[in-house]
């Protein structure tokens, strides 16, 4: 069959090893200290990847390909639990700004001394919505917050208010390239996902990021609690 899948450009790969850690389906591998797609039935096209390569040499090509065979991926990952060696590891090690990893603050911390900075609410890392993948153990029975990037910023108790409790998704329609919906989708229906709420700004800009959102519900086939809070430039919340 024809269909989208990843290609790498070994001349431009540095072998830092950053698309294989991203690569939670184990589609790449490092090859004679560069990067290489070793199965097409393990790429399912979405491309974690691409963002996490600090050199472009990932790209997307429409060519014939086998299908993304999801059951072999989950088998694989299976066999990796079983062998405590995590599926998404690779011998390089990758960059450690996109490296996944469960952050689990204390929900139920005393209230942060005067003289203190109060602690954060970020449950997990990465949070852009570009660079996290679309399985994660961090997802499952989690409560989505989904945010335009201006929002903190217009509101200094946004960590209590919404990120408390819930896992963040960050990003911006306007400066990032291509649509959040296919990424959220496959969020949405790959994982336990309890409820959503969507904080935006007022400004027409932030549509976007709504609109992506619910497209990724109606497209997930699945019933979802959801909400949308949006913000003034004020930080106020506008009804």
């Amino acid at each position: 069959m024809v269909r989208r899948i990843i290609e790498i450009d070994r001349e431009k790969c540095n072998g830092c090893g950053a698309c294989a850690s991203a690569c939670l389906e184990g589609a790449i591998g490092m090859v004679d200290g560069k990067a290489a797609l070793l199965r097409d039935d393990y790429c399912d096209g979405l491309g974690n990847c691409l963002p996490a390569c600090p050199t472009g040499a990932i790209t997307f090509v429409e060519r014939e390909a086998a299908a993304y065979d999801e059951a072999a991926v989950l088998a694989k990952k299976a066999e990796a639990l079983r062998s405590s060696v995590p599926a998404q590891s690779s011998p390089s090690g990758g960059c450690p700004g996109s490296r996944m990893q469960a952050l689990r603050p204390a929900e139920g911390s005393a209230p942060a001394a005067a003289d203190s900075a109060p602690m954060s609410s970020l449950r997990q890392w990465p949070v852009q919505i570009k660079l996290l993948p679309v399985e994660a153990p961090f997802f499952q029975g989690a409560k989505l917050l989904i945010a335009a990037d201006c929002t903190a910023y217009a509101r200094a108790d946004f960590h209590q208010r919404f990120m408390r409790g819930r896992i963040t998704l960050i990003g911006c329609p306007k400066l990032d390239e291509g649509d959040y919906t296919e990424k959220l989708t496959e969020i949405l229906r790959r994982n336990d996902i309890r409820e959503l709420t969507v904080v935006r700004m007022e400004v027409p800009c932030c549509g976007g990021i709504q609109r992506a959102a619910e497209n990724a519900l109606r497209q997930s086939g699945k019933f979802i609690p959801w909400q949308v809070v949006t913000l003034g430039r004020d930080g106020n919340i506008l009804e």
